[in-house]
């Protein structure tokens, strides 16, 4: 029996996904890592801590599953993407804290560095709007704060997948893919190529630079600290977002989908053409059988993390599996909305400075009106960016396919259809940026070679149909543009 190993690396835990030749799931093993926050706004990780967790996610899966190492034939890699590091190439050691994509740090950067002409360059270059979400601040800041003396000739930079790839081959591979890098805002999609001018802009004066290569390809070999007898292919190295589009089958120019977690990635597929939006990002989706393909994406800061929030922070519930059960329990949010610009509103808003608020209460506000306000603000923000694909790249959207944590939430995706008025249609599989990594790799291999007999293994267990009539629909998404505007003035 031939199986395959993904990581999925996320902004909370680093998971070990067996997959069989069918893409089932054999088993998984989850080691969370410690979320670092210095100052409101700034969030971290420890790149050791999350190395080291790899390596332990992958001998757990392996003990549980009584699978043998020798039985795994490639390891896939999908990985939370703008969070950036820099490390030494000598000692192997990261000079500060990988900078997660959340955080905010990189703002006074962008606006040092912000005219109208250096944020034309950036987005005809990156599809990239300037801001503070993506890696080139992140990486500008660490480097403007090393606490030590450095070499700069000796110093690498990369995303969370390029840090493992080095640190699981010891350092003899340095490479990224496609998605992730063009998810730096130092990467010229068009040109398929790091840019020398926006590396200048950024003040990043870094010599080496990550080898990019295609999803599908071999980024070198691995035997994860001896815990497999011989080297195995690195090879289904994918951003998570793009990987979820690729476990999705959206492969064809229009497919749509979006990824809810901590924060979602709504994500269309636009095949060969590079389509350039002021609301939205775009991106290239993967390389895969030396051709290229792009999409045009919306990220939400705060999604799973706005109930998380109610439940750690405000102590307002248990638990966030209690959500959907006390969102029932009013027909309404009696013109309660809940906007969670905790860390700023991204996409379609770029507002890093809007703070979140509970805005339209009264005297019977209760509980129940505030858990399901936020709630409902996940499916209003993703229908924000799909209004802004649509300005774009004209096309009737038929349903979105959903995936993540959040869709096992019936309340949350059934609202999702109604707000959006098409049919909402969630994999059963939770896993499936892993599935995404797991499917390449099997390409990269030569697991398979028919793009149909993958397709197959693809499927969808619950479609929620829209059952709100379009008066309220608009009424109650009206009230929510209101509400977001209210952040806005105030920001």
């Amino acid at each position: 029996m031939a199986y395959i190993l993904v990581i999925d690396q996320s902004t909370s835990a680093t998971k070990a996904i067996i997959f069989d030749e069918k893409a089932n799931i054999v088993k998984r093993s989850n080691v969370y890592h410690k979320q670092i926050y210095p100052r409101p706004g700034w969030v971290e990780h420890d790149p050791e801590e999350i190395y080291n967790n790899t390596v332990l996610a992958i001998k757990t899966v392996l003990n549980e599953s009584e699978v043998d190492p020798s039985e795994i034939i490639a390891l896939g890699i999908t990985n939370q993407r703008e969070t950036a590091l820099v490390w030494d190439k000598t000692t192997g050691k990261p000079v500060y804290n990988a900078v997660v994509w959340q955080c905010k740090r990189g703002e006074e950067i962008c606006e040092r560095i912000r005219s109208e002409e250096t944020e034309e360059v950036i987005k005809k270059k990156t599809g990239l709007k300037l801001s503070p979400y993506f890696s080139a601040a992140k990486v500008k800041w660490i480097l403007d704060n090393l606490n030590e003396t450095y070499n700069r000739n000796n110093l690498l930079f990369g995303t969370i997948d390029c840090w493992l790839v080095w640190k699981l081959t010891k350092g003899e591979s340095y490479a990224t893919d496609y998605s992730n890098a063009s998810r730096t805002q130092l990467f010229n999609i068009v040109d398929l190529k790091w840019d020398e001018e926006l590396f200048s802009l950024f003040g990043i004066d870094l010599i080496e630079k990550p080898k990019v290569l295609c999803s599908d390809e071999i980024f070198g070999y691995t035997t994860a600290e001896g815990i497999f007898p011989k080297p195995i292919p690195i090879c289904g190295v994918i951003g998570d977002s793009q990987g979820a589009l690729f476990g999705q089958g959206c492969w064809s120019e229009g497919d749509i989908k979006a990824t809810y977690g901590t924060g979602s990635s709504i994500m269309m597929n636009t095949g060969e053409r590079v389509v350039i939006s002021d609301k939205l990002s775009t991106s290239i989706a993967w390389g895969f059988g030396g051709k290229v393909s792009y999409v045009i994406e919306g990220n939400i800061n705060f999604s799973g993390a706005t109930l998380k929030w109610l439940a750690e922070n405000l102590e307002l519930i248990g638990s966030v599996k209690e959500c959907s059960n006390i969102a029932k329990q009013v027909k309404s949010t009696d013109g309660v909305y809940f906007v969670p610009a905790f860390t700023g509103l991204a996409s379609p808003y770029w507002n890093s400075r809007a703070k979140a608020a509970i805005v339209g209460m009264n005297v019977d506000t209760k509980k129940a009106h505030i858990v399901r306000a936020a709630e409902e603000s996940m499916a209003y923000q993703v229908r924000d960016i799909i209004e802004a694909v649509k300005e774009v790249f004209p096309t009737n959207i038929y349903k979105l396919n959903a995936d993540g944590g959040p869709t096992k939430d019936e309340f949350l995706m059934q609202f999702q259809a109604d707000i959006l008025g098409i049919p909402v249609c969630v994999n059963n599989l939770e896993e499936v940026s892993a599935l995404g990594a797991m499917l390449m790799a099997g390409f990269g291999i030569k697991m398979w070679h028919k793009h149909s007999e993958v397709l197959n293994l693809i499927k969808h267990d619950r479609v929620y149909i829209n059952n709100m009539d379009e008066i309220t629909r608009e009424q109650l998404y009206r009230g929510w543009k209101r509400a977001v505007d209210s952040v806005l003035i105030n920001s």
